[in-house]
């Protein structure tokens, strides 16, 4: 079970004028279980996505990209998404590319489009072909069902390895408009910056220029997707998509003033919460760790400190048996490439139990103090290094006997 996450409750996922859902159950790995989504956008929508910087990069990332970089080249908008599980089309080579677009083109035929207003999106096994006939014969059931209140349904569609559904969903004011988004993520192992092996959907109401789309998905990314990290893998599927359906009353066309800011503010929170929900997920987690890393020279400096901590298998596994083995945190710290750091300022916190004062024990802490805050479920472990003002943080999960389980029979 995630870690201090409940289950969506689909009444509670609300509606985002301007986009349609629709899904399908198309035997694509395995029967009886959603697993291929078709997301129909308004006209006058605009869409923007970061995606895997995997150089294994799957065919519908390609794909994505290509189309995406169509419109801002002058090609017709894109109109809608088209999502498979229990595939990732990947490491398949130019029969996957075919497939992805020939995906698309099924989509576009079916909807009244072309092929290039289509963003396909796998995951799922890598190395195994597409099975595009499964796809085509489930699209039209997908299709049948377009509505706008279907986020639920959605979230489940996209799962794999994950435990449960996970979306989020809430109304802003900015100013005297309303602004409703609803978004959607999967994600459970195969998780690292840059991007996760994750899929993530947010569909918000407000008109947002192209450019200004491009920059509040990145920032988001940056800030939620690009923060987490269940083992230290990047896929080959990653992606982030905004859609801005421009359904509603709010119109930004500046990345700057008042409403892009409170816009990027809400985009971000929610962005963060659906990404959070993939680390409380973790393939077998039984912990949500929060690391901060304070009084750093650069955010760079900073982050890579943090990722060091937390793609650590001993930190990891000490958490799971919830053992204050912390000069495994000291030890990741050491090792993280801060050539010029000097160890003799740093201090260690456990939440509130200070364990390491100027690079050494501190004095005053006691085992028992860090096993009272080893055994929560969640734990904050922050670091403060005492060369500067920059900080990051990050967010990762302890690492069980159940992960290694689940990845073993993965493909089974």
């Amino acid at each position: 079970m995630a870690v201090n996450s409940p289950l969506p409750v689909a009444a509670e996922l609300k509606p985002v004028n301007g986009i349609e859902i629709g899904f399908a159950e198309a035997g694509i790995k395995k029967p009886n279980r959603k697993d291929l989504l078709v997301m129909k956008l308004a006209e006058g929508a605009t869409v923007a996505g970061v995606f895997t910087l995997n150089r294994f990069c799957a065919a519908p990332v390609q794909v994505s990209k290509a189309n995406l970089a169509a419109v801002t080249s002058g090609g017709k908008p894109i109109r809608a998404l088209v999502v498979n599980t229990g595939n990732a089309n990947a490491g398949t080579g130019e029969p996957g590319l075919a497939n992805a677009q020939a995906t698309c083109a099924e989509v576009a035929k079916l909807l009244g489009l072309d092929a290039q207003q289509v963003l396909p999106f796998s995951t799922g096994v890598i190395l195994e072909p597409l099975p595009l006939p499964k796809i085509v014969a489930g699209l039209p059931a997908a299709i049948s069902n377009l509505k706008a209140d279907n986020w639920f349904n959605a979230a489940e569609a996209i799962m794999t390895t994950d435990t449960q559904p996970k979306a989020a969903s809430r109304t802003v004011h900015i100013g005297e408009h309303s602004v409703t988004m609803t978004g959607i993520s999967k994600g459970a192992g195969m998780i690292k910056p840059n991007m996760a092996t994750m899929l993530g959907y947010l569909a918000i109401d407000a008109k947002v220029a192209q450019p200004v789309l491009d920059q509040l998905v990145k920032y988001a990314a940056d800030h939620s997707f690009n923060s987490i990290t269940i083992d230290g893998d990047t896929s080959t599927n990653d992606s982030f998509i905004i859609v801005a359906t421009g359904a509603g009353s709010l119109v930004v066309d500046s990345a700057s003033g008042f409403e892009f800011e409170a816009l990027k503010d809400a985009v971000t929170d929610i962005s963060r919460n659906l990404a959070q929900q993939i680390i409380r997920d973790g393939e077998g987690a039984t912990k949500f760790m929060t690391i901060t890393v304070e009084q750093g020279a650069s955010v760079e400096e900073c982050r890579k400190i943090a990722y060091s901590i937390a793609h650590s298998p001993l930190v990891k596994t000490a958490f799971f048996a919830s053992d204050p083995n912390l000069g495994r945190i000291l030890a990741a710290v050491g090792y993280a490439g801060v050539d010029d750091l000097d160890v003799t300022k740093l201090d260690l916190y456990l939440d509130d139990v200070w364990v390491a004062k100027s690079g050494g024990r501190n004095p005053d802490y006691k085992e028992e103090d860090g096993q009272r805050i080893m055994k929560q479920a969640e734990i904050t472990v922050r670091v403060t290094l005492g060369r500067g003002e920059a900080a990051a943080t990050v967010w990762t999960c302890d690492l069980s006997h159940d992960y290694v389980s689940i990845n073993a029979d993965y493909r089974s």
